[in-house]
């Protein structure tokens, strides 16, 4: 496999990695071809935040750039990592900006997210005219944006400032659990965008996020803002059979051990050798993400294409794994942390569940410490396969 490294190597003599990701840009943009023919009017807001949910920033922006109509970042040193390697699409602030950063956020075109005209004036004032911004509607994430029952009037008042209205949005805070819930939401905020639009009717509207998508893709307005379905995770377990997972974390065998029976390992002595074990020590733990939560329940790697399970304590640089039973180990053998290896697979919400959390905390938590390295490759499943080939435009993903 032929891989692009995000940082090549200062050493004349090639190096390996001590924990490295692989990720796939085809399996990026297999999953963007899903999108389309899910929502195939809708323009796509594709959002890179916190470094492209682990995937690297600046590798996915280049490989997305000519599928999406923007991105979406969380602050202006994201958007000013993006600008530098895609210098056409528009990029939006998903989160709130402080006031000295107004000057250059509007000097570069970004779009900030507003939630009020209180904080629209003080952009104004810093901005040239005509410099677009972005209009949150709070209509029960109770985050961002101006409530619901006052966007009319607001709105009003904004409309007079010298600024142009690119977008409205809301968000759907429940739509992977609450589907209820999120289908009032989406009733109450089209009413809303009915009486906005007769204000600002140039301004594009777009509210569902990857899970939205999923269970409401028939309620879409001109763009869908999308992030952890374009890295290959369905919010929805049901529908993970469409989407190929990016991402494939893994380490290598540094040290083998024999532990006799009674040896207790790690930090707090938490697990003692049932019997007598030949243990592997990978150079990965949780300063590079490996989440310590795992200590204790029942997580494993994959080596030579078996479980190996993890013994005692998660600990900074380091894990401990059982490879009692599979012979074939050796220094170096490579050890998948997340992702596939032969016929078994780890995947991110499994992983995610295990140190309970979920699988957005999961990639966002890999730090810079592992390398990032970029393929062409695809790997996919025979569902996934029939629907690259087939492209089934009657899918019903509801």
């Amino acid at each position: 496999m032929e891989m692009q490294s995000s940082a090549p190597s200062t050493s004349k003599k090639k190096q390996d990695h001590r924990t490295w990701v692989e990720i796939s840009r085809a399996a990026l943009l297999h999953n963007l071809s899903v999108v389309g023919r899910m929502a195939p009017h809708a323009a796509i807001i594709a959002v890179l935040k916190a470094n492209a949910y682990g995937h690297g920033m600046e590798e996915v922006a280049r490989t997305m750039r000519n599928e999406v109509a923007s991105f979406a970042v969380a602050s202006l040193q994201e958007a000013l990592r993006i600008r530098k390697v895609v210098k056409e699409k528009p990029i939006m602030l998903l989160s709130p900006a402080l006031p000295s950063e107004y000057q250059e956020i509007a000097g570069h075109g970004f779009i900030p997210t507003l939630s009020s005209y209180q904080e629209a004036c003080s952009f104004s004032a810093q901005a040239p005219v005509g410099a677009p911004i972005h209009l949150k509607i709070n209509t029960g994430m109770g985050r961002l944006g101006l409530w619901y029952e006052e966007a009319e009037e607001e709105l009003k008042k904004i409309r007079e400032l010298p600024l142009h209205l690119e977008s409205i949005s809301t968000h759907l805070p429940s739509a992977d659990d609450d589907p209820n819930y999120t289908h009032r939401q989406i009733e109450l905020f089209q009413k809303i965008v009915t009486s906005l639009r007769s204000l600002v009717p140039s301004a594009k509207v777009h509210f569902l996020n990857s899970a939205g998508l999923l269970r409401f893709s028939t309620a879409t307005y001109d763009s869908v803002r999308l992030g952890l379905m374009l890295y290959g995770i369905s919010p929805l377990p049901a529908l993970q059979k469409y989407f190929i997972p990016a991402l494939t974390w893994k380490s290598r065998v540094a040290l083998l051990q024999r532990l006799p029976k009674g040896s207790t390992i790690s930090y707090g002595r938490t697990y003692t050798a049932p019997r007598n074990i030949r243990a592997a020590i990978l150079p990965v733990g949780y300063a590079d993400g490996y989440p310590r939560q795992l200590s204790g329940q029942g997580a494993f790697v994959l080596i030579e294409g078996k479980q190996a399970p993890l013994l005692g304590r998660v600990t900074m640089d380091q894990i401990i794994v059982d490879v009692t039973d599979i012979e074939q180990v050796h220094l170096g053998s490579q050890a998948v942390l997340l992702g596939k290896q032969g016929s078994k697979e780890i995947g991110a919400r499994e992983l995610a569940a295990r140190a309970g959390t979920i699988a957005w905390h999961l990639f966002t938590g890999i730090t810079e410490r592992v390398q990032r390295c970029y393929h062409d490759l695809l790997e996919c499943s025979v569902e996934q396969e029939t629907w690259k080939n087939k492209c089934l435009s009657n899918e019903s993903f509801q």
